[in-house]
This record gives structure tokens, sequence and C-alpha cells, in this order.
């Protein structure tokens, strides 16, 4: 008994050179797009970090000067009374800027954001959306393409 075959196999199956070479520039456009958008959200996500980083050590200190009359000479002494652990920036994990001003009356804390356009650039004491420079005595570190975002009480 024979079996005749009614599908045709061709012995060229396979693709050729050009259309897995288009196949590949296309995957690599599509990811290289991803890749772009995702450095994006992750610069907007840091940058929230910082605000309710900030927003917390807020907190802390007036929970702090509500129990002292004072506000702390070091943002380690809120710790872990008025706050678990002091948060620190989620790009090298250093320390906020903090300074104590006129004999434990006040304070000054800092964040340096990321993005230019962060809405809470224009809530802060400076209400400023220039770069961090050297001359100003705004409680950030200086570095470059970086935007200053410092609170008080």
């Amino acid at each position: 008994m024979q079996f005749i075959s009614l599908v045709k196999f061709d012995s060229k199956r396979g693709f050729t050179l050009i259309e897995l070479l288009v196949v590949i520039a296309i995957i690599g456009i599509l990811s290289s797009i991803v890749l772009a958008s995702l450095n994006t959200a992750r610069q907007k996500s840091r940058d929230a970090r910082r605000v309710a980083d900030i927003k917390q050590i807020q907190l802390a200190m007036q929970l702090y000067y509500d129990a002292s009359s004072t506000y702390p000479t070091a943002l380690s002494e809120l710790a872990p009374t008025y706050i678990a652990t002091i948060p620190t920036d989620p790009v090298g994990q250093a320390a906020y800027p903090y300074d104590r001003l006129n004999s434990g009356a006040s304070y000054h804390v800092g964040a340096n954001l990321e993005d230019s356009a962060n809405q809470a650039l224009q809530s802060d004491l400076d209400s400023d959306t220039t770069n961090v420079d050297g001359a100003d005595a705004d409680g950030c570190n200086d570095e470059a393409n970086r935007y200053c975002y410092d609170v008080g009480p």
C-alpha cells in the first residue's frame, strides 16, 4: 500500500539572510525605544522617591521639634524614635544635606532632582529651577544637570 503525499516539500526551506537582517534591525530599533522610555521612567521614579524622603524627614523633624522645642543638630538624632531609618538618595546612597539654623529654631534640608520639570520645584523654598551652583546656599550638593529641591519648617 502506498501513500500519496499531498504536500510537496521544498528542499529550500528557511529565511534568507536579508529577511533575518531586517527582523534583527526591527527588534533593535524597538528595544532602543523601550530602553529610552524606561530610562525616563526611572529618572522620574528616583525624583519621586527623593521628594517623598524629604517629606518624611520633614514630618520627623516636626515630631522632634514638638518633643524638644528645637530641631536636631544632625539627621541621625531622628532615628529610631521619630523615623525608622534616615532615608538616603537612591543614587549612591548619600545622605540628604541638612543644616540646623538659628540655634535650632529652623532648618534647611535638600535633595538634587534630575528633572527640571518636576512640580515639587515650584513649591520649595526658593521656587526656582535653576541649576545648583556653588554660590547658592541651598542645602544641595553641587552637581551638574541637577535641580535643588530644598525645604524648611
